[in-house]
């Protein structure tokens, strides 16, 4: 399950991520407006969590421009707490506001919540070939046996495979593994893939599955 999240509070950006991505869910970070609306029409995220007060765009307009073109929940985040400013949003096509400071933990109820009345709340496990990744038990197996993946493991295959097919550019890979901390860093992404391949190839040095595209980033086979 993806989910978009929009603050150019880069702080409080990496706190949402890091929660999200906790509790097992495929964060796409973004802290402007105008990269909003290209990483959501890029993306396709299940939600979308947006800060009101963005450069570029405002919330509020983003809100608007994704609403016009896809049902997608939307809650709204703001430092504000004034009705003006909530009527605003949900009149704009929000589904939910969240007034800062909130807790994580009253932030992923209100995810579950948004989810379950968009009747999206439980993922299909993934798979590719003989390859599976049940996000809901947060498990791998790879040829019918249970491979065990670290946190940063899990979320470098789970990305891949939601896109099994699909060249993901290093860049956007280490930007979900890591957030904004990991972009650019692509030689820690590199052996992050060589830690994967060597718990999910039967041939590392020769892997079926995470494949390198040369100047590109990795694909994962998916018929492996």
């Amino acid at each position: 399950m993806k989910i978009l999240v929009v603050d150019d509070d880069l702080e409080l950006l990496g706190l949402i991520a890091f929660a999200l991505r906790q509790a097992g869910y495929l964060v796409i970070e973004s802290a402007d407006g105008g990269a909003a609306l290209a990483d959501f029409a890029r993306e396709q995220p299940d939600l979308v969590i947006l800060d009101v007060n963005l450069p570029t765009l405002s919330g509020f307009e983003v809100c608007r421009r994704i609403r016009a073109e896809a049902a997608t929940p939307i809650m709204m985040l703001t430092v504000r707490n004034s009705e003006e400013d909530q009527v605003h949003g949900l009149d704009g096509g929000a589904d939910d506001y969240l007034t800062k400071p909130f807790s994580p933990r009253t932030l992923l109820a209100r995810v579950r919540a948004l989810l379950r009345r968009a009747d999206i709340d439980r993922p299909a496990p993934l798979s590719a070939g003989d390859l599976t990744l049940d996000v809901e038990r947060q498990s791998v197996s790879v040829r019918g046996l249970p491979v065990r993946l670290t946190s940063l493991e899990f979320r470098l295959l789970q990305y891949l495979l939601a896109n099994a097919g699909h060249p993901i550019a290093a860049d956007r890979l280490a930007s979900h593994v890591w957030g904004y901390r990991g972009l650019g860093d692509k030689q820690l992404l590199k052996q992050l893939v060589h830690r994967l391949r060597q718990k999910i190839e039967q041939n590392p040095a020769e892997p079926e599955y995470v494949v390198t595209v040369a100047g590109v980033g990795y694909v994962l086979q998916p018929t492996a």
